[in-house]
């Protein structure tokens, strides 16, 4: 007997007409060991017909096929996709799903990066992507913005979450990721904290993901809390898995969709 599903909402799309969307957990699939249980990652070592059915079970959730299910062969990258039809078993290079199309579930996987979903439910055009501190770096946030906005949003419009990922409690990075940072906006030294050791620091990942959803011109945005590697029973965790000696990790899905 597996758990039911058990996704996380925002309240702030959770408010919106005609928009479904969930921030699953890893409760509610059939992997197990390390991937217990709801591993949605094609990419990990899982055995695949147990993230099939993993993927199968979060496509049934939003009442549509698996291969309606759009995630993109993720690279910490800013590229965002914009689709128009089912990718079936395709996995294209990107970080950032948009449709405005009923009947697809944009996806984005994370296991401590910062997944976003967004939605304009006026234009009917929604949106998920992954940010990872490379990508929303990059500007992943803002050219996922950018795809919305050419499908027919309008950015006044948009509204944005962020899940569960990575605390600021949690992370911990050394100066040389801070120069990275800085060296392109000196004011982003803003989101560093001493860390304990006199070369480290403390990044909040998810107060950088909605300063460049500001930027982007998202002022209806909000992170729904929780640090992926510090609630095991919730959440998959790449910086845990790695401390641990593990080898791999289960990947968590955040999905949205037209209803």
């Amino acid at each position: 007997m597996h758990d039911s599903l058990a996704p996380l909402a925002s309240p702030l799309l959770s408010a919106l007409p005609g928009i479904k969307h969930a921030f699953f957990t890893r409760k509610g699939g059939v992997s197990a060991g390390i991937y217990a249980s709801l591993n949605a990652g094609r990419g990990s070592k899982d055995e695949a017909a147990d993230v099939a059915e993993n993927r199968r079970r979060a496509a049934a959730w939003f009442g549509a096929e698996p291969t309606s299910l759009l995630t993109c062969y993720q690279i910490h990258s800013p590229t965002v996709l914009i689709a128009e039809r089912a990718w079936g078993d395709e996995r294209p290079e990107g970080d950032g799903v948009v449709t405005a199309t009923r009947g697809l579930v944009c996806g984005a996987l994370a296991a401590d990066c910062a997944p976003i979903l967004l939605a304009d439910p006026e234009a009917r055009v929604v949106a998920a992507a992954h940010a990872g501190w490379r990508g929303a770096l990059g500007g992943v946030a803002e050219n996922t913005v950018e795809a919305m906005v050419s499908a027919g949003a309008t950015r006044e419009n948009i509204v944005a979450a962020v899940g569960a990922c990575i605390g600021p409690q949690s992370y911990e990075v050394g100066e040389e990721f801070l120069r990275e940072f800085t060296a392109k906006d000196a004011s982003f030294e803003r989101f560093f904290t001493p860390g304990a050791a006199a070369d480290k620091r403390m990044f909040d990942l998810p107060a950088f993901v909605l300063s460049r959803l500001d930027a982007a011109g998202v002022t209806n945005r909000e992170w729904i809390g929780h640090d992926t590697c510090a609630e095991e029973d919730l959440f998959f965790s790449n910086r845990r898995a790695f401390k641990r000696g593990e080898g791999d990790y289960g990947r968590l899905l955040s999905a949205i969709a037209l209803v």
